[in-house]
């Protein structure tokens, strides 16, 4: 029986890792097992701040050999420190899953007598799920770094999806803040994870693929001085580079006293913007440069596809009914499935403002910079167009999405409509 206050610690202390997300598995289930990761088998759940909660998340140890000044649990912090075996962990698993607490497990751990150690356990942990408990639903495992690579492959043929977390955005940062990590020991994992999974992907490997899910990244926004041109570029290059499913933010929050560290949050508007620059660089077809420069921030008074069309107004109004697919997709208010719609509509008649808003697009937004037929219902005042977009921003309150809220910003930025 696992002690009720272990788990309150470990399950306390696993929260501020946001690079935790189930979808993108085919892992099936087996005749006898536990546990279904394919497309049906991951049931997303959100609580009232945004976060998934299908996944059993949690630490498999919170005593720490580093002493990253961010951390809560680092060295140093005086805090309750608890620890659970391989085998409770199972066992916990397990158990969730049979009373439909949970559709899988995120795992990770503090670095506890050394990296080595603290890896062979975690991979002893899912080995035993997957072989001796049959269980077949969704592993995400956070790697370790300067541990053994050897042992970084065998969990990666275990587990679904793994993440190593940069943490902080430059080389500088990390020596500051956590001078026990180096970006090389955080790189060369991904690097050496990417290379494997091209090659089963190459040899059309089926049985124990390295990571099906694929692999993410965290970076935690705020603690440090880079601005978000960095963070972009360096996010830009990840997804480039790494074949990265997802870089996730997030905003500091002062929960440990450091000299080093600034004394207020970053607040979660800032969090906001970089999602929505995120997923203009991975669906819209944008280039960093485009969105921000490499020492600006981005907007707080617009969203990053309103900030870049407000300075590239010569390209705009565009036709609905002959402007490209990319074209459209730069409009503010129109987001992706919108662009792809009006791209078949228009095969059959041309479009209206009426037939646009029949779609739900945002037309609010999307009047300013475009025509439908020839006609424009926008501003032709620059200004105007400028306070209208403000004032829409600024009704976009800073807060973690819900899965249930009926504001349509929410709804908006969950889809990654802009």
């Amino acid at each position: 029986m696992i002690d009720e206050k272990k788990l309150e610690i470990l399950t306390e202390s696993a929260k501020y890792d946001v690079s935790c997300s189930s979808s993108g598995s085919k892992r099936a289930n087996t005749p006898g097992g536990l546990g279904n990761a394919s497309f049906g088998g991951i049931c997303h759940s959100f609580t009232p701040d945004g976060r998934c909660i299908s996944l059993l998340k949690i630490l498999m140890s919170n005593e720490c050999i580093y002493d990253c000044e961010y951390c809560p649990n680092r060295r140093s912090a005086d805090v309750p420190r608890a620890r659970l075996t391989p085998d409770e962990i199972c066992e916990l698993t397990v158990n969730f899953y049979k009373r439909n607490y949970i559709e899988g497990l995120f795992l990770s751990s503090a670095v506890f007598d050394s990296p080595d150690k603290t890896m062979e356990l975690l991979c002893e942990t899912i080995l035993k799920l997957r072989k001796l408990y049959r269980f077949n639903g969704y592993i995400h495992l956070k790697g370790i770094p300067h541990a053994d690579g050897a042992l970084m492959m065998k969990a990666a043929r275990l587990a679904d999806r793994m993440s190593y977390n940069i943490e902080l955005p430059s080389e500088k940062s990390l020596k500051l803040l956590a001078p026990q990590k180096s970006r090389q020991s955080l790189i060369m994992p991904m690097m050496s994870l990417k290379e494997a999974m091209d090659y089963d992907r190459v040899n059309k490997v089926r049985k124990n693929k390295v990571l099906p899910a694929g692999q993410t990244t965290q970076m935690i926004i705020g603690a440090s001085p880079e601005s978000d041109g960095q963070i972009l570029k360096l996010t830009e290059a990840l997804y480039r580079r790494m074949n990265l499913k997802r870089v996730y933010y997030s905003s500091y929050i002062p929960v440990v006293k450091s000299d080093k560290l600034p004394a207020a949050g970053a607040g979660l508007l800032r969090e906001h913007r970089l999602y929505q620059a995120d997923w203009l660089i991975r669906f819209y077809g944008f280039d960093v440069d485009e969105i921000c420069g490499e020492d600006e921030n981005l907007s707080p008074d617009y969203d990053p596809k309103c900030a870049w069309a407000l300075k590239n107004m010569q390209l705009f109004p565009v036709e609905i009914n002959s402007a490209p697919l990319e074209t459209l997709l730069r409009v503010p208010g129109i987001g992706a499935r919108g662009a792809y719609k009006i791209c078949e509509a228009r095969k059959f008649a041309s479009l209206d403002f009426d037939n646009l808003a029949k779609m739900r697009i945002v037309l609010k937004r999307a009047k300013h910079f475009i025509t439908c037929k020839g006609k424009f219902y926008g501003s032709d005042s620059f200004a105007q167009v400028k306070t209208s977009l403000m004032l829409e921003g600024t009704n976009e309150r800073a807060e973690q999405l819900s899965m249930f809220s009926e504001r349509s910003v929410s709804l908006s930025a969950l889809t990654g409509e802009l």
